[in-house]
């Protein structure tokens, strides 16, 4: 970020403390969604070099956080101003700056793909369920995935094996016996419960990504 004016560097390291936890934000004007007052999650605030105005940093923090708007909010409780000068995403999720490539790499392993070599192009374009690896993970029978596929809930009887450790609210993954990603959605009991019990629903539904009728019961 750049600060409008010279501040103490000991204010600037300082003000990070204010910054860590949970802080209310006002979305920008424009943003793609309602502008409201909302509550976001800092991770950490860490101060990597100050140079005069220019203060280079990195933040760890929630989904939806406005990093433009984290600057602008940070300047004012300096007491002077600041805007966001530039920005890297080094992490989203399972995800980190360190499995980058570049368009120049996609090109190439293309060409190699094209050329019966498709060793390259698999190191970049990853398998769709690295995208759900942080997520606790539920695992279920085939009879159930096609119910999953068309938006139902899972409930308890359909649950083949789970991860311990899952919490009410958690987001879940909800995967087939060939670790195929169905669905995910939140935890309405925890893991225990669901081991323990006979009915119920386990998984409220909210996002389905397998197509209906891959896993169609044969019976029907």
């Amino acid at each position: 970020m750049h600060i409008h004016k010279e501040i103490e560097q000991n204010k600037i390291l300082k003000t990070t403390q204010e910054f860590i936890g949970k802080i209310k934000q006002l979305p920008p004007i424009k943003s793609a969604v309602k502008r409201q007052l909302r509550e976001r999650n800092i991770y950490y605030f860490n101060i990597l070099e100050i140079n005069e105005k220019d203060v280079l940093f990195k933040v760890g923090c929630e989904a939806g956080t406005y990093i433009r708007k984290l600057t602008h909010d940070f300047g004012l409780k300096l007491g002077t101003k600041a805007h966001m000068s530039s920005l890297i995403r080094t992490k989203a999720g399972p995800f980190s700056d360190k499995t980058w490539h570049t368009l120049y790499e996609v090109k190439d392993a293309y060409e190699f793909y094209k050329q019966g070599n498709e060793k390259e192009l698999r190191k970049i374009i990853l398998p769709f369920e690295t995208a759900i690896s942080h997520l606790p993970k539920i695992w279920v029978t085939d009879s159930t995935v096609n119910s999953l596929c068309n938006g139902a809930d899972l409930a308890i009887p359909g649950i083949s094996k789970l991860e311990s450790g899952i919490n009410e609210n958690d987001l879940t993954a909800v995967l087939t016996l060939k670790n195929e990603l169905i669905c995910i959605g939140n935890a309405e009991i925890d893991s225990k419960t669901m081991m323990e019990k006979e009915k119920g629903i386990a998984i409220k539904t909210s996002k389905v990504f397998m197509p209906t009728n891959i896993y169609k019961d044969e019976r029907y």
